[in-house]
């Protein structure tokens, strides 16, 4: 079975074709800034109506698009009445049509997409590109799925209470992974953590009976959803110390990641991971455990879980001309990840130990208190110094004490005194923060400062 033409798109979701529906599209979008030649337009209604895209698509090279009304358009549409329920039944019935032997769903507070990766590669499965891990993104990734396929290796996000469900409702899951129940989004939630504990426990009651799913030990949150009676028809899976699943002798190999003893019901099996941090060798522990679990073979697994590299934003390390380095990790911040990329920072060699900060967001009445807490954390770790910015940098810098900078926004930190021109050479950087603060910036600043400083020139 090849990719589907709209004439059998049609025949699954319904709608009318207008134009030629032979035509198989190579892909699905929904952004006319990312589409490729010979992708398939959605045309969604959201804050802005894709509709008003569509001749914008076609210039780009769209081969068909999926709409909500017939358009004055030579490029061929199907036509349905509602166009995001008909993305979601594209992938959804598609996923069935090709359907792996195994399909995991990995979610989590902090550290999904690491772990999706590690569990692709230790499964050498498919997995959602990029961060399509939303009721959107996941159905406009599955509606081209490969066929043939042993495993499907699927992110699933959330940010208020249902999206998990409707996610498995969509793509019904053999195994699940939650990497951890912490505080992102706590804003969204009620009943707080158990608010968020609920929310990833809709991938535990979205399993297949008989399924299978693997947690931290000592996540209290997960512990509370194993003994949920929605969770009793699949077996939970609890990794760390004490059960039959668990890793020791972790060794910091610094930049080259980190190596540890997975230990199996069936023996110990070294491991050998290229990303850096010892909360890398929790992921890498549960995705070996979930991996094992699916009856995958266990060299393959070893493998796999070494061949991955950081991405960029997720943990890539990045050398400074002038000396010292940066722990890129900009991706996204809240308190839990904060914490274990600092001390991944302090396993690095090299010089004094600091981080750049941008706020955390949607946490709602607890924000001053958990960026206080972040900053008191931070200092207890070991950093020497914190650059923080946005709207609750001041509380970072209360609770980090001496040593702390705070910066209303990034062009006070990028040009004020006392900035980021001030932080010294040589010096191990943890650079941090949520999407909205764009941390990223932080980082592109300190290479070129650094690749134009005297001492890296050499005069």
């Amino acid at each position: 079975m090849s990719l589907w033409s709209l004439f059998q798109v049609a025949s699954q979701v319904g709608g009318e074709i207008l134009g030629d529906g032979a035509v198989r599209p190579s892909s699905l979008s929904l952004d006319t800034r990312t589409i490729q030649p010979g992708a398939c337009f959605v045309a969604l209604r959201a804050e802005r109506d894709g509709h008003a895209f569509c001749a914008q698509a076609v210039e780009r090279g769209a081969a068909a698009l999926l709409v909500d009304h017939p358009l004055d358009s030579g490029c061929p549409q199907l036509v349905v009445p509602d166009t995001l329920a008909a993305l979601q039944r594209w992938g959804q019935v598609r996923l069935a049509a090709v359907r792996p032997r195994a399909v995991f769903g990995v979610t989590g507070s902090v550290g999904k997409t690491s772990t999706k990766e590690l569990l692709a590669a230790a499964v050498g499965g498919w997995k959602t590109p990029g961060n399509r891990n939303n009721t959107l993104g996941l159905p406009e990734a599955l509606a081209t799925l490969p066929e043939g396929l042993g495993a499907a290796v699927l992110e699933m996000g959330m940010s208020t209470p249902g999206e998990i469900r409707r996610l498995t409702e969509i793509v019904p899951l053999d195994f699940g992974l939650i990497t951890l129940v912490g505080t992102a989004h706590i804003e969204n939630f009620a009943k707080g953590q158990q608010g968020i504990a609920e929310a990833k426990g809709e991938l535990v009651a979205g399993l297949v009976p008989g399924g299978a799913w693997a947690y931290l030990a000592a996540d209290e949150w997960c512990r509370w959803i194993a003994g949920q009676p929605w969770a009793r028809h699949a077996e939970a899976l609890p990794v760390g110390q004490g059960q039959a699943y668990g890793w020791e002798g972790v060794e910091s190999l610094g930049a080259a990641g980190e190596a540890f003893r997975l230990r199996t019901p069936m023996g110990e099996l070294p491991v050998r991971i290229q990303l850096p941090g010892e909360h890398q060798v929790r992921n890498a522990a549960l995705a070996a455990t979930l991996a094992l679990r699916a009856g995958f073979d266990p060299e393959r697994v070893v493998a796999g879980l070494g061949a991955v590299l950081p991405e960029p934003g997720r943990g890539r390390l990045l050398p400074l001309a002038g000396g010292g380095c940066i722990l890129d990790e900009t991706y996204n911040a809240s308190f839990d990840s904060i914490l274990a990329c600092a001390r991944a920072l302090l396993q690095l060699p090299g010089g004094e130990a600091l981080a750049v900060l941008g706020s955390m967001r949607e946490l709602g009445p607890e924000a001053l208190r958990i960026h206080r807490e972040t900053g008191v954390a931070l200092k207890a770790q070991g950093l020497s110094r914190l650059w923080a910015y946005g709207d609750f940098a001041a509380a970072y810098a209360e609770g980090f004490g001496p040593g702390a900078r705070a910066f209303p926004d990034f062009e006070a930190l990028r040009d004020g005194a006392g900035g980021l021109s001030a932080i010294p050479p040589g010096a191990r950087i943890l650079v941090k923060g949520s999407r909205f603060w764009r941390a990223e910036r932080a980082v592109e600043f300190l290479l070129q400062s650094s690749a134009l400083s005297p001492q890296s020139s050499g005069s």
